[in-house]
């Protein structure tokens, strides 16, 4: 009877411990192998981060030049003393770009438009959008408003000509009948701070009417190009502002995913650890039992 109780402990034994062993091992290769994909996974976002912080220091040159432009044009409107006449036509223009893995910085120029488009008065305001990820989300409440959107934006920092070739298409439709034009932007802050923002652009007839006007003797035949002048500046200061905002967050958020896969790193080394131990010891277990056995 001891003797058929061992062979039958023999003979049970090995069935039980290749299935124990089959199941650890699945286990450690699926580890094994999310290891290895969040590893590649870290190097990739850390490549991104390099490459927008580089990103980031020419647009910043860029958009600090751009902001001068802007400040001085709009310097001179505020200082002729012009204000926004009553029930004037208004006309919203959203500055995004194509881009994204940039966190919150599309949804919350989104929300903006959205919630100006929601006040009953702006109901029926038309709308141009710069880019293709603010276009994604305004239309799906305000289709019919959007009348232009413009993309392949953000891929490099945005040139006045290109900002030129926009500020004339909107400028030449007649059927596009606006008085004043909103421009929404991402503001700079700092290199992990942006905010929404808006530039308010007149027509040169509501210029030319302000009080202070007067003082800049401008000649008549070159208020048309002024007014072009001065819209395509604040589109140009708008486009590279949020450029530089963008190439800010993407590279937070790049750096926050780089964190992130570090620790989910740490985490899956020591899991895949401690399962390898338990399997060396249940390993160690069943031959000090057949051992005994014996």
């Amino acid at each position: 009877m001891f003797a058929r109780s061992a062979i039958a402990t023999r003979s049970a034994a090995p069935t039980l411990n290749v299935a124990g062993q089959s199941r650890n091992m699945a286990t450690l290769k699926e580890i094994q192998v999310r290891l290895k994909s969040v590893t590649n996974i870290s190097k990739i976002t850390a490549s991104m981060k390099m490459i927008a912080s580089t990103k980031t220091t020419r647009a910043q040159r860029s958009m600090n030049v751009a902001r001068v432009y802007g400040q001085v044009s709009n310097d001179f409107v505020k200082q002729s003393g012009v204000e926004k006449a009553e029930g004037a036509k208004e006309l919203l223009v959203v500055a995004s770009s194509d881009k994204g893995l940039c966190g919150g910085i599309h949804s919350s120029l989104s929300r903006s438009a959205r919630r100006y488009l929601n006040e009953g008065e702006n109901a029926e305001t038309p709308v141009v959008v710069l880019g293709d990820k603010a276009k994604v989300q305004i239309q799906r409440a305000f289709a019919k408003n959007i009348r232009y959107n413009f993309n392949q934006l953000g891929s490099t920092i945005p040139t006045f000509d290109e900002t030129s070739i926009i500020a004339s298409t909107i400028l030449a439709d007649k059927s596009l009948e606006f008085d004043n034009a909103k421009i929404l932007y991402n503001k700079f802050v700092s290199p992990i701070a942006f905010e929404t923002s808006s530039i308010e652009s007149f027509p040169i007839t509501q210029i030319v009417e302000a009080p202070n006007f007067a003082a800049y003797e401008v000649q008549d035949e070159i208020l048309e190009n002024l007014n072009e002048f001065l819209f395509a500046n604040n589109l140009h200061w708008a486009l590279v502002e949020g450029h530089a905002s963008e190439m800010a967050a993407k590279r937070t958020a790049m750096e926050n995913a780089t964190k992130n896969a570090g620790d989910m790193i740490q985490r899956l080394t020591l899991q895949y650890n401690r399962g390898r131990q338990a399997v060396i010891t249940n390993e160690l277990i069943d031959i000090i039992t057949g051992a005994s056995a014996l």
